[in-house]
């Protein structure tokens, strides 16, 4: 087994080539209050993005358990960029094992306490299950599951991890968008907001939509998808993949702190509708040559609305998957939740130069209040952030440009949450009944839509 600082372009392959399935050092003196990460099978970008800042309480060697393949030297050739940059390098030390039973090698070995995992969806909750079984804590790209099928196994996951004192815990990075930050502040002052409406199936009280893109720059580099991301019984449809994101946060920001149930969700309206890729195009993100006709198109049901009710009220998420962003343009996010004095509207489009931007529309609500939350309350956890009236009514809330880190930073911050938890022990008692319960809505969403 090789373990080296870095591993970058011209002696890639050579040492993808000489991992061989021998014994990995598993030597360590380290405490297991120590976080030692294991990456199973990364497949996909996230989990290198995790790797892009180093944690005082992480221990600097990574162990890697994958089978052979491009996907692997992506994942490698990513952390070589962030150990070989030249502000803020990181020095991340690499123990890969590419033997064809890596499972069975990460558990008998088990070299590190927490297993990391980001790729193909719908055998995500199996490596689940087996970390969990065999006492592994779980950090876990999102979705867990993609059907039913794979919910029911979750519940199993939780009560498992639940009964050996192990956290499982997914990767939510909107929770630390500025915007949505503030938003969900925004919600909880009665005095501007006053309480979520219920809304109606047509009119909800809380609207989260986001458009993505298949071809994109990560790390300054074009993304290379691998073929299976556009064959949805292994990535997943729209309607459980980045849906994951917005259920969650209509849960946290519509009822925050508080424990859901599954009884609490009734599934009204999904459905599911294709994006068409040309030859050339699934060409250009892939790096292969296409299993269909250059005259002919891939349609991906990778685009997905669902309208649901929580506790009674009535949410609407949709999620829209392009080829490319128009130039300067990126991932986008649309958000509303509609108070009984203030509607409180997250919009990123080409009016916000595509960054996204907070705006309040008062109903029932003057703007001394709103003024006295954003100086006496919200500037407390975020100074610098102002108000400023648009000629259209509304009120932009004003944010300085530090605040706006961008989603690749909100991987680090994440990460760093569920590290507290892990030393802390102190996971809010919510966390786990409402991952149920988000997992529950997405995949009711599929089940409904595929009908």
């Amino acid at each position: 087994m090789i373990s080296k600082n870095y591993i970058s372009g011209a002696v890639l392959a050579l040492f993808i080539a000489s991992c061989t399935p021998k014994e990995m050092n598993t030597t360590t003196s380290e405490s297991d209050s120590k976080v030692r990460i294991m990456t199973l099978d990364p497949g996909h970008f996230h989990a290198g993005l995790i790797h892009k800042t180093m944690y005082p309480n992480v221990d600097s060697t990574v162990y890697i358990f994958a089978p052979e393949g491009a996907e692997l030297k992506d994942h490698l050739n990513r952390l070589a960029s962030y150990n070989n940059r030249e502000e803020n390098p990181t020095a991340w030390n690499l123990e890969v094992y590419t033997g064809s039973d890596y499972l069975e090698k990460m558990i008998t070995q088990k070299p590190g306490n927490v297993m990391m995992v980001a790729g193909k969806n719908n055998i995500k909750i199996d490596y689940i299950t087996a970390a969990i079984e065999n006492g592994i804590h779980v950090y876990a790209d999102k979705p867990l599951v993609i059907n039913q099928a794979g919910f029911q196994k979750l519940v199993a996951a939780f009560q498992m991890a639940q009964e050996k004192n192990l956290l499982l815990y997914d990767i939510m990075t909107e929770r630390f968008e500025i915007t949505t930050l503030l938003q969900r502040e925004l919600s909880m002052i009665p005095e501007v907001f006053g309480e979520l409406e219920n809304g109606t199936p047509e009119n909800p009280s809380i609207t989260k939509e986001s458009v993505h893109h298949f071809f994109k720059y990560v790390s300054g580099a074009p993304l290379v998808r691998p073929d299976w991301f556009f064959d949805t019984a292994v990535e997943g449809s729209g309607i459980v993949d980045v849906t994951t994101h917005l259920v969650d946060l209509i849960q946290w920001e519509a009822f925050p702190d508080q424990i859901m149930d599954t009884s609490d969700v009734q599934m009204l309206q999904a459905k599911l509708m294709p994006t068409k890729l040309t030859f050339d195009q699934f060409a250009q993100v892939t790096g292969k040559t296409p299993s269909f006709s250059p005259t002919e198109t891939l349609d991906v049901l990778a685009n997905g609305e669902m309208t649901y009710a929580l506790k009674g009220k009535h949410a609407k998420v949709s999620v829209i998957w392009n080829y490319q962003a128009p130039e300067g343009a990126g991932d986008t996010h649309y958000s509303m939740m509609r108070g009984s004095k203030a509607s409180l509207i997250i919009r990123q489009g080409k009016e916000e130069n595509y960054r996204p931007a907070l705006y309040v529309k008062l109903i029932d609500s003057d703007q001394s209040a709103l003024n006295k939350a954003v100086s006496e309350t919200l500037q407390a956890k975020y100074p610098g952030i102002g108000t400023r009236q648009l000629t259209n009514g509304e009120i932009e809330i004003t944010i300085p440009d530090s605040y706006h880190n961008g989603h690749e930073a909100h991987f680090a911050q994440v990460t760093e949450r569920f590290l507290e938890y892990f030393e802390k022990r102190n996971m809010p008692a919510w966390e786990v009944p409402n991952m149920i319960t988000k997992y529950y809505t997405t995949t009711k969403a599929f089940d409904l839509a595929s009908k």
